[in-house]
């Protein structure tokens, strides 16, 4: 059954238990649950687990840090301390969540990584050379760490988490033979809805992170369609941990419309940053209200069930706070201002990250074109729109070159055009800002076409589309004309 929720993670680690100084008070265990209470957020998801253990007095896996003392760094001993102060009172760190969680009228999740496992032999690993849940060990080992979550914590759902692999952890399969032992993972993904359904009391849902194209889950072993098919997840949360990246693009409409063939639920990850830091002159810097409210517009046009997000600015504030809260309200976000923008491809693909269209690379043709595709949410129609502005950052690019540029095949040449350097690295690159007041995008897939017909005498390098932003501007008074003089 289909089922609408608001869904902040919490990774029980960088904003969690590695920044509290033991011992641990009330108020700071419950605070991943508190700092996200009175928003939309009606499910909160906490990752408890690491390659290297798990965040909770486990009685079939390894307790995280319990094999590693001494330990070398203060945030390591905070952990370990900060559990450890709960757990000398008689207090289950996990429990504690849950029950807060339920205080709150809060759903509660336990997301646990799949790909590596503290207290198991090293070789198993795919990361090591070995072959993952191949291994009998591995996945008896995982499975009672799911019957563990379902059966002995009064968790609402168990999520696999199968795309923090490779950023977070390794993969289940050894990529070399994934395709082929697919049905090794699908035979776990099965055992488990038997187990999470089938506990005693009210049944658990089962739910799994996956990645967001068909040929990444296809190169993973990972039999989407088998399972949507076999009915055997209740959710979906499709999503890259190599990516962090938002984004208002990404390729769910297969698995939308797969899952939902099924009455089984999609939820939108909305990544938490604008820029990670890889790019030259860049540094981290998480998205605004507009760009959330931008890429949460467009996955409910693409028929999602809910949000996902994470790892926002911590601590969490007002500007936060409001995000969460318009992300559940459709009608918050449907006409406030938003600004999309796409990202580029990863440059090493090993990442296990999904394609991008940007950069673009364009030598001088005078017969070829360049095309991008993207979607919005808006519509240009509407009345209450005020303003639509088009930002394109292209490298090399000088005035003499000849360098047109049309929206769904109608030249912005009549259109108002500023150029403004790049930050820090003016040389490399310009931003063309286009008015854009009578040739606009419309509601749902655009195309953007360039083509550099001609390049100045001494001047033959290729130019790059980098960057494509769009800001959408909402006026408080729809279509209000003034009429006279104001008295």
């Amino acid at each position: 059954m289909r089922l609408r929720r608001t869904i902040y993670f919490n990774d029980a680690r960088h904003y969690y238990l590695f920044v509290y100084d033991p011992p641990m008070r009330m108020e700071d265990a419950w605070a991943p649950i508190d700092e996200v209470a009175g928003t939309s957020v009606d499910t909160f998801s906490y990752g408890l687990s690491r390659a290297d253990g798990l965040f909770y007095p486990s009685k079939v896996g390894l307790q995280w840090g319990s094999d590693r003392k001494p330990f070398q760094n203060a945030y390591e001993w905070r952990c370990w301390e900060n559990m450890q102060s709960l757990i000398s009172r008689g207090l289950d760190p996990l429990q504690v969540l849950i029950d807060r969680a339920h205080e709150k009228s809060m759903d509660f999740f336990a997301s646990l990584r799949l790909g590596e496992y503290g207290g198991m032999d090293p070789d198993h690993s795919v990361g090591n050379g070995g072959r993952g849940f191949v291994h009998t060990e591995v996945i008896d080992h995982q499975r009672a760490v799911v019957e563990e979550l379902a059966t002995s914590y009064n968790t609402e759902a168990v999520e696999l988490d199968f795309s923090a692999s490779p950023g977070g952890c390794a993969h289940c399969l050894n990529p070399d033979e994934a395709p082929e032992q697919a049905s090794v993972l699908t035979d776990f993904v099965r055992d488990c809805a038997a187990t999470v359904r089938g506990r005693p009391g009210d049944p658990g849902l089962l739910g799994a992170r996956v990645y967001p194209s068909r040929d990444l889950n296809q190169r993973a072993g990972l039999d989407v369609d088998t399972w949507l098919n076999e009915g055997l997840v209740d959710f979906l949360i499709p999503s890259s941990y190599s990516c962090f990246i938002l984004d208002s693009q990404m390729p769910i409409g297969w698995i939308v419309e797969a899952a939902h063939r099924q009455d089984t639920s999609v939820y939108g990850m909305l990544q938490p940053f604008y820029h990670d830091g890889r790019r030259t002159n860049t540094n981290v810097e998480h998205v605004s209200t507009e760009k959330m409210r931008a890429a949460a517009a467009n996955f409910r046009q693409a028929d999602v069930d809910g949000m996902c997000t994470w790892f926002m600015d911590w601590p969490l504030e007002d500007v936060q706070r409001r995000i969460l809260t318009e992300l559940g309200d459709p009608d918050l976000t449907r006409e406030g201002n938003k600004h999309y923008f796409l990202r580029q491809r990863a440059e090493n693909p090993d990442r296990f990250v999904y394609d991008a269209e940007l950069p673009v690379a364009i030598k001088a043709d005078p017969k070829k074109t360049h095309e991008i595709s993207f979607t919005i949410s808006d519509d240009p129609e509407n009345e209450r729109i005020g303003r639509m502005h088009l930002k394109i950052n292209v490298a090399d690019l000088v005035p003499a070159d000849l360098f047109e540029v049309r929206l769904n095949g109608v030249s912005l040449e009549s259109e108002p055009c500023r150029r403004q350097p790049r930050w820090h690295d003016a040389f490399t690159g310009v931003w063309m800002e286009f008015e854009l007041n009578s040739v606009r995008p419309v509601r749902g897939p655009n195309t953007l076409q360039f083509a550099l017909r001609e390049r100045p005498a001494g001047l033959e390098g290729e130019i790059s589309i980098d960057d494509v932003e769009l800001i959408v501007d909402y006026d408080l008074y729809a279509g209000q004309k003034t009429r006279g003089a104001v008295t």
